[in-house]
Order: C-alpha cells, then sequence, then structure tokens
C-alpha cells in the first residue's frame, strides 16, 4: 500500500551534466528535490516512480535511461546498477538520476510509464499489503506561465498552477485531477500522472509539506512530501 509520496517535475534540465554552464540556475530546486526524495524513502521500502510516457508500462529497477537525446553520452538506471535495457521515456530518466542523487545507484525503485490521457492503464500501480510503498510522482505545471515560457503567456496558467500548488500543501488529491484539454492548452508535462496519482492517493488524509514552487523559464515546478495520517 502507499504510505508515501514525493511529487518533483522533469525538466532535463535539473542534471547538470545537461544544464552545463545553467547548472546554478536551478540549484534550489535540484536541492530540494534531494530532500524531498530522502525523507520519503526513508518512510518506505518500495520506491515507485511515475512519469509520462508513449505507452502504459512497468519497468524493473534495472531499467535505464539514456540522456543522448540531450546532447550527454550518459545512462542512468532507475533502481539497479545490473545490466538493463534503455526503455525509459525522458520523465523516468530525470527521476531516475534525481534518485541516485538523493540515495545512490542501488534504491530499488521500479517504475511505471503513464500512458496518454484516454488510455487504460493498471487498476493500482501497487497491490494492497502491508509493505510501506511511496510513490515518486514526475510531473510539470503549465509551460505558459510568462512570455519567456515555452509556449508564451495564457492569463490561465497561473491560476492552474495555484490550484496544483494548492492541493500539494495541503494533501488533497482532488485538487490535482486534471482537465485534459486544458492541461493540452497549458502545455502541461505530466497531465495524465497528476490525473493518475490523484486516483492512486485518494481516500485517505495526508500530511504535506510543499518545498518548492516556481517557474523559472516560465515553466510551473513543484516539490512536495505527502505522508499518510495514522
Amino acid at each position: 500500500m502507499i504510505h508515501a509520496a514525493v511529487f518533483c517535475p522533469h525538466p532535463p534540465v535539473l542534471i547538470p551534466d545537461v544544464a552545463q554552464g545553467a547548472a546554478g540556475e536551478l540549484h534550489e530546486l535540484r536541492a530540494a528535490c534531494r530532500t524531498a526524495i530522502r525523507q520519503v524513502a526513508a518512510l518506505a521500502t518500495r520506491l515507485v516512480v511515475i512519469g509520462a510516457g508513449k505507452r502504459w508500462t512497468r519497468h524493473e529497477p534495472v531499467a535505464r535511461g539514456s540522456l543522448a537525446p540531450f546532447g550527454v553520452p550518459l545512462e542512468v538506471s532507475l533502481g539497479s546498477d545490473a545490466p538493463g535495457p534503455v526503455e525509459l521515456p525522458p520523465a523516468l530518466t530525470v527521476g531516475a538520476w534525481l534518485l541516485r542523487d538523493a540515495l545512490g545507484p542501488d534504491c530499488g525503485a521500479s517504475g511505471w510509464s503513464v500512458g496518454p490521457a484516454g488510455t487504460d492503464g493498471p487498476a493500482r500501480l501497487e497491490p494492497d499489503g502491508d509493505a510501506p510503498s511511496a510513490l515518486l510522482v514526475m510531473a510539470d505545471g503549465s509551460a505558459r506561465r510568462s512570455t519567456a515560457a515555452p509556449g508564451y503567456l495564457d492569463e490561465r496558467a497561473a491560476g492552474h498552477d495555484a490550484r496544483l500548488a494548492a492541493g500539494l500543501r495541503a494533501g488533497d488529491p482532488a485538487l490535482l485531477h486534471e482537465d485534459a484539454a486544458l492541461a493540452h492548452d497549458l502545455l502541461v508535462q505530466g497531465g495524465p500522472v497528476w490525473d493518475r496519482a490523484a486516483t492512486e492517493l485518494a481516500g485517505r488524509a495526508w500530511d504535506a509539506q510543499l518545498l518548492y514552487d516556481a517557474a523559472p523559464y516560465g515553466v510551473g515546478y513543484f516539490v512536495a512530501t505527502w505522508s499518510v495520517r495514522e
């Protein structure tokens, strides 16, 4: 059963080798991700990373992601340094790097690629049981928060991201549900991921902490931790 969750964004520039000279610009965000992952990992025996993909796919700890599309000849594994297939989509590749940064190379995490809105995934991401699991949810806010944003300014973006921030701060899964059409318009990277996280975490009370809420480059990024209220 899921006892905790951590929410992180997935811009490739979070990885210093990708950011290169701009690595310092996201130092605060990177540090917040590291702190949040360590906090949540201490509460769970299993970690499950979810992020956007082309289709619903289960990934074992040996699964790897490549940074070659971003100009860096580097592969990173999800939860084990044993040999494995190079199959992770970008969101999970960034998640794998964040896990390695926070916990080291053999944290044992597995993962799910979340398919596009309207596609069917598994009934549950983790089976019920006594072993505490934690979700690492990889998703961004709107990429239209300013005129410098990748999608230019959309006046609806600030309100959209304020709702997500309020939900993360309050531990309220209902506020994480996405309207697929609006998320598409606002260039939300991971709309179906927010939606699936809301479904997985519904029905329980959560103690929540929002560690980061800002829009560098005009894109909404959040870092938060949730732990189940006893």
